[in-house]
């Protein structure tokens, strides 16, 4: 598909009409960035993608509720979210790990170049964070990387503000103590 001058605007007012190369135009644009949402939480490439591309759908089947209040990227961004972490949910319940795995995960070490210490330290911060518990693991994420406020988070998360503040408190002290290890 060759890429469009429209702007996004004029590409979803096509989409509500069931433009199709419209869509194809704006999941060309989104779908990178979705995907590094969706993987960031859901921890399975494979997975987000499937996560993403159901986003995608969400999206354009409910295109008629995007009020244009936000910019449409972070109204598609919180459909990502909202479906990773409900698949996150789904997959918990079911998810059993053996010891063997667990030692597995445990053993992944990343390949840095000893040289650039910033990698080092990055590595060292996401390698910490995915040794945090779930919550912890999800909220931060939400929060450093994506970079929710409190607000958004306790509207993502279905939670209250002191809850949330609580809960991140607790997840960077968790985190800080997996660094010192």
């Amino acid at each position: 598909m060759i890429p469009t001058n429209l702007n996004i605007d004029d590409l979803l007012i096509l989409c509500k009409k069931d433009n199709r190369l419209a869509q194809a135009e704006i999941y060309d644009r989104y779908q990178r960035a979705m995907f590094n949402v969706s993987v960031r939480i859901v921890k399975d490439p494979d997975e987000a993608e499937d996560v993403m591309q159901e986003s995608f759908i969400t999206a354009f089947d409910k295109l008629e509720s995007f009020k244009g209040e936000a910019p449409f990227g972070a109204w598609l961004k919180r459909i990502v979210i909202n479906k990773s972490l409900n698949h996150l949910k789904k997959s918990e319940k079911y998810a059993m790990l053996s010891e063997k795995n667990l030692r597995n995960l445990a053993d992944e070490s990343y390949e840095l170049d000893e040289e650039d210490y910033s990698k080092i330290k990055a590595a060292k911060v996401m390698e910490s964070l995915a040794k945090l518990h779930t919550s912890y693991n999800r909220i931060l994420t939400l929060h450093l990387i994506e970079g929710y406020d409190y607000e958004e988070l306790c509207e993502i998360l279905n939670i209250s503000y002191t809850n949330c503040r609580t809960l991140i408190s607790r997840a960077k002290d968790s985190l800080r103590k997996q660094l010192t290890l």
